[in-house]
């Protein structure tokens, strides 16, 4: 017995040896979202429950910062806003990095060439691509509207940005252009995961293209497609830049999003506790939103 016994403390001992040693190559991960995550989002959270002015002491007010959001005309308006251009540039971004990852995903000449082409305006900060926008738009010296009159497809040099159509088509352009190559690379990766074998053996039964994107290609890549997605929507609901930098929310204050609503909360008007609600408000809608795309991800799969 005691022979059996020393075999199994070591055994023990190791596996303990082992848990820490595991435990310490991930403690400065664990670190850093403790620091930068996790207590962020609980003193925010603490935040929300407080009159918070910039200057002053605080004033405990329990829930009162979330009730008045039912009430808050101009939260709902850009939550509304938001969720349409959610919808509009996610919709905008897939139609345009669906095909060019289908293009470049087969390997031809100058396929390299393209691939860094098209993922070139990535690496452009969000920022900067809006003031470069700013000046493509702009009515006396920048190059589109020129350019849309010398082609004849208008009067005069249009001011992309006066109205709220034209802002919105320009900004929505403006983020295919910048975001669709990195999606672009998040499909590829899905397009090349497929066999060939299986593609092959479809179009030898006879699978048009068309039956083979739609039985084969789409059924494949859903969990990519649903990372592609999640990072689309996710980046979308938190859109600022853009509007802040391109349109200063207008015009008539009809382009102000949800975090730009939450920036003027808390940086314009110094209601800080009013900020920290909405942002708290902003991550659990964004929770839920993933936790949905996931779902639907998991649906008709088979589970052993």
């Amino acid at each position: 017995m005691t022979g059996s016994g020393l075999p199994r403390q070591s055994s023990a001992r190791r596996r303990r040896r082992s848990q820490w040693r595991g435990l310490a190559y991930i403690a400065p991960a664990m670190a850093l979202v403790i620091v930068f995550f996790i207590m962020p989002v609980l003193f925010t959270g603490w935040m929300s429950l407080h009159s918070w002015p910039l200057m002053g002491a605080s004033r405990w007010i329990g829930f009162n910062n979330y009730f008045r959001m039912y009430n808050d005309s101009r939260f709902i308006t850009a939550l509304n806003f938001t969720a349409y251009y959610t919808v509009i540039v996610t919709i905008a971004i897939f139609s345009v990095a669906f095909p060019l990852a289908i293009f470049v995903e087969k390997e031809r000449q100058f396929v390299s060439a393209y691939r860094t082409i098209i993922f070139l305006p990535v690496v452009v900060g969000l920022a900067t691509a809006s003031l470069l926008w700013v000046w493509l738009a702009n009515v006396d010296s920048g190059f589109i509207g020129p350019a849309l009159k010398s082609l004849g497809l208008v009067a005069k040099s249009p001011n992309l940005l006066a109205t709220f159509d034209t802002a919105f088509l320009t900004i929505v352009v403006m983020v295919v252009w910048k975001i669709a190559g990195f999606t672009m690379i998040i499909l590829l990766t899905g397009l090349q995961a497929i066999p060939a074998e299986l593609t092959e053996a479809a179009r030898i039964d006879g699978a048009g293209r068309w039956q083979r994107f739609v039985h084969l290609t789409l059924p494949l890549m859903r969990k990519t497609i649903a990372l592609a997605l999640i990072v689309s929507v996710t980046g979308s609901i938190l859109a600022f830049d853009q509007f802040y930098i391109m349109t200063a929310g207008g015009p008539q204050n009809k382009m102000i999003s949800v975090v730009y609503y939450i920036f003027n909360q808390s940086f314009v008007s110094f209601n800080l506790g009013y900020g920290a609600a909405l942002s708290i408000v902003l991550l659990a809608i964004l929770v839920a939103i993933s936790i949905v795309q996931l779902w639907l991800l998991r649906v008709g799969e088979d589970h052993p």
